[in-house]
């Protein structure tokens, strides 16, 4: 099989590179339908199937960036060192006493206190309740007939009894007669007792007695 073409006129060109394409494009062709007769259908389909191409986009280089030097520091001055005699006088020497603090004195333990007990109320004694009945002093008849009067006043210790058990005096009348008739009166009486809560003790108490005459 061949495949004849027509001779051109001559046109200052050489024939042979026709004639080569000519024969390169049968050779292609008859090599194509040699693998379609020669390799099945599916596995052409694969070979012919298209390719994916991925385009990858290269980004510009960049500028590579210049260190940044650090600001710089300023020197600090150099401070002179200080006198020798003030370093001499800072340093502690070696021989220094060393001071303790002492610990704390132990706490004193407290007293315990003694709370003294209320004492209880103490009444005095009485001769001048109604009760009791006690008789007036008898008026002596000489001191009548000379006109003696006076105030007698009388110191009497009263027993839990309700008893006169001393009777002193203590402020006179200025008579004897008066003064002897009121004690010998009071002796006789009966008292009401001092009490200590409700405990009858014994105790002092004073009587006034006055000796008056009527006009």
């Amino acid at each position: 099989m061949g495949i004849f073409f027509p001779r051109l006129p001559d046109v200052g060109q050489p024939e042979r590179p026709l004639f080569s394409l000519a024969g390169t494009a049968t050779a292609h062709a008859a090599l194509i339908a040699l693998v379609a007769v020669v390799v099945p259908a599916n596995d052409l389909k694969q070979a012919l199937r298209p390719l994916a191409v991925r385009l990858v986009e290269v980004l510009p280089e960049l500028p590579k960036s210049q260190a940044v030097k650090p600001p710089e520091v300023p020197k600090q001055q150099r401070t002179p060192p200080p006198p020798e005699n003030l370093l001499r006088s800072n340093t502690v020497s070696e021989s220094s006493p060393t001071f303790t603090i002492p610990p704390p004195p132990a706490p004193i333990p407290a007293a315990p206190i003694n709370i003294a007990p209320v004492p209880e109320a103490i009444t005095a004694p009485r001769f001048d309740a109604d009760y009791l009945d006690n008789p007036k002093p008898v008026y002596p008849a000489t001191s009548r007939r000379l006109g003696e009067q006076g105030k007698v006043l009388l110191r009497v210790l009263v027993s839990a009894a309700g008893l006169a058990e001393k009777v002193e005096l203590k402020t006179s009348s200025s008579f004897t007669r008066l003064d002897q008739a009121a004690q010998e009166a009071v002796s006789r009486w009966r008292f009401v007792p001092a009490r200590r809560g409700e405990q009858p003790i014994a105790a002092w108490v004073q009587v006034p007695l006055t000796f008056q005459l009527d006009n």
